[in-house]
């Protein structure tokens, strides 16, 4: 039987591309065929998202796909980043570009919601961690502004949602992407209705809540000939680019912790449900939809947004460092010196990286690390402990104890943080794949298609097709003694 050709769209907050996966019972192959900025567009002091320019990439790479496919798809799905969206009038007209979940106007708003709703009150309704980048926020920000976008609209859509729309005429939510909105209510398994018009927010404007692995409709007639095929399934994949990326984690159990590993690391567990309580509430912990109606409960990490950011203020004094040779660099540096919080606030905000970890480590009286490699080793090594402080709260949360991490996406590539994650939390490290979140997009649609018969065939197809490196743990008693000086250089000695 030939493999099914699969589109999959994954939508990033810098890039995007189109990526034919073909696929039968015993492998899957990815090829790109289409790739393109995607970079936010700064007007009058607000950040918003060019989606004409997004969708008419999305129809170039259709049209490639088909074009390599020898005119047939058997499928297509998109997958994108969370919170953002687009309002639709009355007549499904959209209302404005949409914003960018950086922009400014939800400074603020965090504050402003928990004094209407209480702290308490939207996190036991959600499940949700605290970011003012969530829709909620958004959402809140144009009810305290009283912005005619929200007055006139009729339709909420998160960008995959309004993507889907426009390709075929369907409106619906997709679950994994409408979990990210703070919106949702997840022990009701539908949207926050008592808790929306606390804050002045229409819950009418909320579409109903598919499952990932539904397939919406076919592609337009217009935009099926302009690509040269037949109306093409589309389908609601995990429409969130890390529910996509942790569908595809190669694990032959059930219970296993996940690092989905790039700018930001996602490090997590699934579950059947939601984790809502006083604790998970203190650490700030999430719930956020998966597929197969699970949950991805899990901490946002500074992930390698310090190493990039070092690297790019070493590479305007002139120091063209790639990511692997920062990585040597740091192997052949002492280990253990320094110590950061990886997600302190100094760290948050881009340049003079180097700079602020120095001044760092002078305030805690800790060995100032000068050269790329100290600073680099110093990175990474913080990043690991602080991995073992949520792998230990994700096991004390879940009454359950993981010893295995899989690590996927592009930071997996890095062979000594893998390293460094296996000897800090004592626990078995798979790396890989890098693809993870394509792979997982078209694993949904074959489900969907049928091509597949379960999730874990499909986990079991991707531990076929890609190869995956093991690192086990190493000396325990040195991490054991740097764990207790990064709890109280980190000021979670009482957590």
């Amino acid at each position: 039987m030939p493999p099914s050709s699969l589109l999959a769209i994954d939508l990033g907050a810098e890039s995007g591309r189109a990526m034919i996966g073909k696929i039968n019972d015993s492998q899957i192959t990815l090829e790109e065929v289409h790739r393109f900025p995607n970079a936010p567009v700064r007007i009058d002091g607000h950040l918003y998202w060019d989606i004409l320019r997004i969708y008419s990439d999305i129809l170039i790479g259709l049209q490639q796909a088909v074009t390599k496919c020898g005119g047939t798809l058997d499928g297509m799905a998109i997958d994108t980043w969370g919170v953002d969206f687009g309002l639709l009038d009355r007549k499904d007209q959209l209302i404005g570009n949409p914003f960018h979940y950086r922009d400014p106007r939800t400074d603020g708003m965090v504050e402003i919601a928990c004094q209407l709703a209480g702290r308490s009150t939207i996190y036991k309704t959600t499940g949700i961690q605290f970011m003012q980048l969530n829709s909620l926020y958004q959402l809140l920000s144009m009810v305290m502004n009283d912005d005619l976008a929200l007055r006139n609209a009729h339709s909420f859509l998160n960008i995959p949602d309004l993507l889907n729309f426009w390709l075929s005429g369907h409106k619906s939510s997709e679950f994994t992407i409408a979990t990210t909105t703070q919106c949702f209510d997840p022990v009701l398994n539908n949207w926050a209705y008592d808790l929306l018009p606390k804050l002045g927010i229409n819950g009418g404007i909320f579409q109903n809540i598919i499952q990932p692995g539904t397939i919406i409709d076919q592609i337009h007639e217009s935009i099926a000939k302009d690509a040269g095929c037949t109306r093409v399934p589309l389908i609601a994949t995990a429409s969130h680019d890390t529910a996509s990326a942790v569908a595809a984690v190669p694990a032959q159990s059930d219970d296993f912790i996940y690092i989905s590993s790039g700018t930001w690391s996602l490090m997590g567990i699934e579950t059947k449900d939601p984790i809502i309580s006083e604790q998970s509430l203190n650490y700030n912990i999430t719930n956020e939809g998966g597929v197969n109606g699970t949950y991805r409960f899990l901490k946002n990490i500074m992930g390698m947004w310090l190493v990039q950011e070092c690297r790019r203020e070493w590479s305007r004094q002139g120091n063209q460092y790639t990511y692997d040779d920062l990585t040597d660099l740091a192997r052949q540096a002492p280990g253990l010196k320094s110590l950061i919080p990886p997600g302190d606030e100094m760290f948050l905000a881009p340049g003079n990286m180097v700079e602020r970890i120095q001044e760092f480590c002078s305030k805690t009286k800790q060995p100032v690390p000068q050269r790329a490699g100290e600073i680099i080793r110093c990175i990474l090594e913080s990043l690991a402990l602080e991995y073992r402080w949520v792998a230990d709260r994700l096991e004390e949360l879940a009454f359950k104890k993981y010893s295995v991490i899989h690590i996927i996406g592009g930071g997996s590539r890095n062979y000594l943080l893998n390293q460094f994650t296996a000897d800090a939390t004592g626990r078995l490290v798979v790396s890989g794949p890098v693809e993870a979140t394509a792979i997982g997009n078209i694993l949904v649609q074959a489900l969907a298609l049928g091509k597949i018969n379960s999730l874990q065939d499909g986990r079991a197809i991707v531990r076929q097709s890609f190869n995956v490196a093991l690192f086990e743990p190493g000396s325990k008693q040195i991490w054991d003694d740097a764990y207790q000086r990064y709890l109280q250089l980190s000021g979670k000695l009482t957590s």
